[in-house]
C-alpha cells in the first residue's frame, strides 16, 4: 500500500517513514503543506497521513482543497492539536481519522489498516482466498494452516493482490502501490516479485495444483482461488 505522510518535523517524518517502510508499506514524504497538497493531488496513495500545524498550508486547508475536488483518498490527522474542536474541525473538513500525539505507532498502523480495509469495502482483517488466508491485521498469510514464511515486501504484494481478488491488477498499479512507482522502464521487478510470491504460496506440500497468482498476458496478475487443490 503506498502512503503519503506530510509532516514538517524532520526526525519523525523520517522515523515514520522507515517504520513505515519496515512494514511493508511505500511510502512517499512531503515537509511542508503545499508540497504535500501538490504530491496528494497529482499521487495514487490508499492513505495520507497529515498534520495539521505545517508551513505554507496548513492541514485543514489542503483536506478542503482535495474534498473540494472530489479527491477521496483516505486521510489520517496526525497532530498536537488535541483539542476537540481542532478534531470536530478535521473530520468535518472530511479527514477519516484522527490520531493525536504523542501516539504507539502500533496505534498508527492499526488505524492505517483499518483505512485500507474501508477503501476496499472490509471489515473482516482477514480475507480468504480458497485454501490461503491473508490476515492483514497481523500482517501474516498461510495455506491451509501452514504459515508461510514472508518478507515485508511480498506480504504487502500478496495484500494489495487478496484485497483487489478476482479483479486484475496492473503491473502499473503495483509499482506505485508497492513500489512507490520508483522502478526503471522496461525492468522486470515486479514480474520477478510475482514469480517468488508465487512460489511460496503454491509450494507442493501445500496441496497446490495450479497457482492462485495468474497471469493475464500484457495487462497483469488475478489472486484467484479456480481449481488450485489436487
Amino acid at each position: 500500500m503506498r502512503l503519503l505522510v506530510v509532516e514538517d518535523s524532520r526526525r519523525l517524518r523520517q522515523s515514520l517513514e522507515e517504520g513505515l517502510r519496515r512494514t511493508g508499506y511505500a511510502v512517499d514524504t512531503a515537509a511542508d503543506g503545499q508540497q504535500g497538497y501538490e504530491m496528494a493531488r497529482a499521487g495514487s496513495y490508499d492513505v495520507i497521513v497529515l498534520d495539521l500545524m505545517l508551513p505554507n498550508m496548513n492541514g485543514i486547508e489542503i483536506i478542503r482543497k482535495l474534498r473540494q475536488q472530489h479527491n477521496d483518498v483516505y486521510i489520517l490527522i496526525l497532530t498536537a492539536r488535541d483539542a476537540v474542536e481542532y478534531r470536530v474541525e478535521g473530520l468535518r473538513m472530511g479527514a477519516d481519522d484522527y490520531l493525536v500525539k504523542p501516539f504507539a505507532f502500533d496505534e498508527l498502523v492499526a488505524r492505517i489498516q483499518t483505512l485500507v480495509r474501508r477503501k476496499h469495502g472490509l471489515k473482516n482483517p482477514l480475507v480468504v482466498v480458497g485454501p490461503l488466508e491473508i490476515n492483514t491485521s497481523s500482517r501474516t498469510a498461510a495455506r491451509n494452516g501452514s504459515v508461510l514464511d514472508l518478507t515485508a515486501r511480498e506480504f504487502a504484494l500478496l495484500e494489495y493482490l487478496a484485497l483487489r481478488k478476482g479483479h486484475i491488477v496492473s503491473r502499473t498499479e503495483i509499482e506505485e502501490h508497492i513500489y512507490d512507482g520508483r522502478i526503471e522502464p522496461a525492468s522486470n521487478v515486479v514480474d520477478s516479485a510475482v514469480c517468488v510470491l508465487r512460489k511460496k504460496i503454491d509450494q507442493p506440500d501445500h496441496g497446490a495444483k495450479d497457482s492462485l497468482i495468474q497471469t493475464k498476458r500484457n495487462v497483469g496478475y488475478v489472486l484467484d482461488a479456480v481449481d488450485t487443490e489436487a
